[in-house]
Parts: C-alpha cells; structure tokens; sequence
C-alpha cells in the first residue's frame, strides 16, 4: 500500500498514482521535504490554523480553494497547465518543429541546470523569511506572507517534479541538493547571491516579493516559451500564483507610504527625524531600500553578454519575454542589441550580438515593468499633495554581475570616485543606521483588524473577506 494518497496529500493532474517509479522517487523526498519545512519554514507557525489558498486543480474553480489549515499540512500539488494541441517550437534553431515530450540528449545537462537554479530559489525565500512572522504588521499580513511561503513550498514541488520525471537518478540526487542548500550558509549558500541576503524586516520583504518575486516573474515568463513542453505547461501554471507574490509587495510598500504620507500631513513636516520620531518610514529611507532591492534583483537576470543565454535560446530551451508577441524572426542571428560598458571612466553604450545579450533584454523588460509599479507609488504621494518623487536608480548602479561589476555610479548612472562613494553611499543605500530604526518598529500585531502604527490597513480583504477576519488562527 503506498505511503501517500496521491489524491488526497499531493493534489496533482499528472497521474501520480500511475507511474510506480514517480511514486517511490516522492515518497523518498516529501519527508526530507517536511524536515526541511519544520527545520527552515516559517517560524512558530506550525501550530497555527492560517486561512490559506490550495490549488487542487488547473481550472478556475479548483486553482484558489480557501479556508483554514494549519501550514505542515498544506496540501503541496503539482498541476502542468493542459497541453496545447499541436504545439511547435517557435523560436531557436529547431522553430516549427513539434515541442519535446522528453528531454534531448544533448540539451540534458542544460534543462537540468535551467530546473535546478530555479528550483533553488524557491525555498531560498522561505528561508529568507523564516523570521518575519513573529513581527507581522497585521494578521493579513501574516497570513500573506504564509500564502507566499507554501506557494514557494508548491514551486519547489513543481520543479522536483520535473527533476523526478525526466532526469532519472541524477534529477533524484538534485532533488535532495535542493534541501540540503540553506540561504547565507558560508559553506552550502543558495545558487544565486540576492537569495543569500537576509530579509530581515517587512520593509525588505515588501521591497523583496515586488522586485525579486518578479523577477521570477520573467525567468517564469521565459520558461514558458521552451521547447520541453513540461517545464513550459509547468511554469505556466506558476505564474498564476506569482502574481499574488506582487501584489504583497507593491500593496504592502503602497500602505507604508500612504500612512507615512498621512503622518506628514498631520505633522506638517517631511523631517525624517520627526516622522522617525512619530513611528513612521520616512521617504528618503524607503528610496534607499529601493535602490538595493532593485538593483541586487537586476544582477539575477546574470552578464549582460552571455553565451550560456545565446545557446539557451538557439536551442530552445529558454525563450524571451512575449516571445510570440516579438516582430522579429525568433533566430535572431544578425540581430544586434546595445549594452552598456565602462571605458576610460565613462558609461559607453555599445552594439553586440542579441544572442549574446539576451539577459540584457530580459533584464530591461524588467526594468520597464517595475517603473510602472514605481509610478503607482508615485501616485499615492502626489494624492497626499507631497512633492516627492520615488525612482528606480540606473541600471548600472551598485552591480555585481557581468562588465558593470563593482563600478561606482551614482543612483542617476554618473560615475563618481571611491571617495564620493564611500562620502555618500549611507544616502544611497540602506545604512545600518536605517536597517536598525526599521527593524525597531517590527512588533507583531495579533489582533483582527488592528494594524502596526508604520503601515496603513488595505482597501480590501483577502477572497471578499473582510479586512477584520481571523485570517490567523493561535491555538
């Protein structure tokens, strides 16, 4: 008799009671699973009933089922959006060919390396958010913050799946890599470097799940359009869940500036000090935020020339973002796209193959993208009648990755010495200053309703509730 009811425990539409092997690959990692939740997962929440939502299955009415469960046992499925009939491969040097089934051969090494990195963000987060539940703003955002967790939980599922199914006993070794990894461990860190930082108040998660849960957003977005039919039906289906990560975070920065834009208007000033003093995020600090967030996030998207990038996409693993919405020829051979470069103390903008700059072109869809978000900040503090403007910094601003590296810019893209750097970077950066007075206002608030004095309540509750419900349960 198997040991988990494949029905019940693991809701999924890929007939995982049929397939005998499947079956023991997943019975022998979801208890390494669980110890990692209960070791790694949000803490002291294991006995609280959450008012969560569980995908049982891909249609409308089974993707969002609420209703209270306590977080270990979170029914963690695995759900392909269904198949597209006939579908053809549409870009990369196999276009109009049928998509893969199955895993070729010779691109093997590279789908896993593809599946591996993204799983391994996926409990990354979690672990980076272990703490934040013991210093909730509000039970709606506790229980929006849990919701983000186990759907990381979900993603990481999705992606072992895969790993399971198609790689065989290398997959299955993979699968368990990905538990043993732990976010900032000196000796095992996480693949990527923005998943060994610490998040360590909401301020940073909110920053975190608007820019860094959408920069999964477009690595998702470009997985989707891949020629191995399974991860692009499986990525698919992650973006429905995705798009709850955004909305935490530009609706939880939006709240802080809104109530920091009313105790501004109450005490008539934009002092920092005074509004720091009255409990509240002031502006300038919140722009600091932004600048690492977003510019720690667009390292993710990796060099900004990269032949990795150029023999993902001529051999189809990995498309671009829309990749059917592009005007263009989907080979892109011959195709140019400009990138910027440091020469003789100067950004230079300089024309390389698009192949080889497809991370770039990612990362400025990105880039397009989040303004957008910036500007609906924007908004709330012109509604406020308060003449401040937030801006995402230059892209070339606090780098790590590829030609840009360590070079020393200031937030509008001006290159400045390593002694205006060093003069000036605590009004560029969160300083440690900024990181203490923000974790001093991070107290839990455990009462239906009331929310810390630091962020205002949402417009609207979760699923028509009302933004008073017990969306968090201590027993």
């Amino acid at each position: 008799m198997s040991a988990i009811d494949y029905s019940e425990k693991i809701p999924n539409n890929v007939d995982l009671g049929e397939d005998r092997t499947l079956k023991r690959a997943l019975e022998q990692w979801q208890p390494h699973y669980l110890d990692w939740w209960n070791d790694m997962g949000p803490d002291g929440s294991h006995n609280l009933d959450v008012y969560l939502r569980t995908a049982v299955s891909v249609d409308p009415a089974g993707w969002a089922q609420f209703g209270h469960v306590k977080m270990p046992d979170y029914r963690w499925g695995i759900f392909l959006n269904p198949a597209e009939k006939d579908r053809k491969i549409h870009f990369g040097e196999h276009k109009g060919a049928d998509v893969w089934q199955d895993v070729p051969g010779e691109y093997r090494a590279n789908l896993r390396r593809i599946i591996v990195t993204q799983g391994d963000t996926e409990p990354a987060s979690v672990e980076q958010q272990r703490h934040l539940g013991r210093t909730a703003p509000s039970l709606y955002d506790l229980r929006n913050l849990f919701q983000v967790n186990v759907e990381e939980g979900r993603h990481l599922w999705a992606m072992v799946y895969l790993l399971h199914k198609y790689f065989g006993r290398d997959g299955r070794e993979e699968g368990e890599a990905l538990l043993e990894r732990r976010s900032g461990q000196q000796d095992n860190p996480r693949i990527l470097q923005a998943f060994n930082e610490e998040t360590p108040d909401w301020l940073s998660f909110f920053m975190f799940t608007y820019f860094t849960d959408r920069d999964g957003k477009f690595q998702l977005c470009a997985l989707a359009e891949s020629s191995f039919d399974p991860l692009a039906r499986t990525t698919r289906f992650m973006l429905t869940e995705e798009a709850h990560h955004m909305f935490v975070g530009e609706s939880g920065v939006s709240r802080v500036i809104q109530r920091t834009c009313q105790v501004m208007r109450e005490l008539k000033t934009d002092d920092p000090a005074q509004l720091r003093a009255a409990g509240v995020i002031d502006l300038p600090t919140i722009q600091r935020y932004l600048n690492f967030h977003f510019s720690v996030t667009i390292d993710l998207f990796g060099a900004d020339e990269s032949s990795n990038a150029a023999t993902f996409y001529s051999t189809g693993l990995k498309g671009r973002f829309e990749e059917s919405k592009r005007d263009d020829d989907h080979v892109l051979k011959g195709a140019g796209y400009k990138v910027l470069q440091l020469r003789d103390g100067r950004l230079v903008e300089a024309e390389v193959p698009m192949l080889n700059a497809l991370n770039e072109v990612l990362r400025d869809d990105y880039i397009k993208d989040s303004i957008a978000g910036i500007e609906r900040w924007n908004k709330v503090i012109e509604k406020a009648g308060i003449a401040f403007r937030l801006r995402a910094p230059h892209k070339a601003f606090h780098r790590s990755i590829g030609t840009l590296a360590g070079a020393k810019l200031s937030p509008d893209g001006r290159v400045v010495s390593e002694a205006e750097w060093a003069a000036k970077v605590d009004q560029w950066l969160p300083s440690a200053s900024d990181r203490a007075f923000v974790a001093s206002l991070m107290g839990r608030v455990a009462e239906p309703g009331k929310f810390a004095n630091w962020i205002a309540p949402p417009a609207m509750g979760i699923n028509r509730q009302p933004v008073d419900f017990e969306y968090v349960r201590f027993n």
